[in-house]
């Protein structure tokens, strides 16, 4: 009988040889890497902490664009000052699809249109809004948020 080491005739030892181990590798990085990549949004996504939730503030402007774009839509407003200068304002909206639930389109607001927004803004003063509803100059309203 001749006595030949595990590793000549196949055997991998205890431990599962290089195959197994490369397998076992893998496997542990799909496992451990498998839920950052699924929380990767929840990550991504801010809170309203960058805005004065506790006063709503309101601006009547015409509207220059409206971004229906994920993950958030955007409406941009040419607004007068005390003055008569025309300040740029931005109204930052939820995602397509709650705005979907509050009937609301990719033309729902179009260039040209008057509008008197209303919602919170930016902490640091920005001209940034986080949009609570908009009133049209014929009083119809529309609300940004599903109730």
């Amino acid at each position: 009988m001749v006595l030949r080491k595990a590793s000549e005739i196949g055997n991998p030892g205890k431990f599962g040889g290089m195959e197994v181990n490369m397998k076992r590798f893998i496997a542990a990085l799909i496992f451990l890497t498998g839920p950052l990549m699924v929380s990767h949004p929840i990550f991504a996504h801010h809170s309203p902490a960058e805005y004065d939730v506790a006063k709503v503030v309101s601006v009547k402007g015409t509207v220059t664009s409206f971004e229906w774009t994920n993950p958030h839509a955007y409406i941009y407003l040419d607004v007068k000052d005390d003055k008569g200068d025309v300040e740029k304002w931005t109204a930052e909206l939820g995602s397509l699809g709650m705005l979907a639930r509050a009937t609301w389109r990719k033309d729902t607001v179009k260039p040209g249109d008057q509008i008197t927004a209303f919602g919170n803004r930016a902490k640091d003063g920005r001209t940034v809004l986080r949009l609570e509803k908009i009133v049209f100059p014929n009083g119809q309203e529309l609300s940004a948020r599903v109730l």
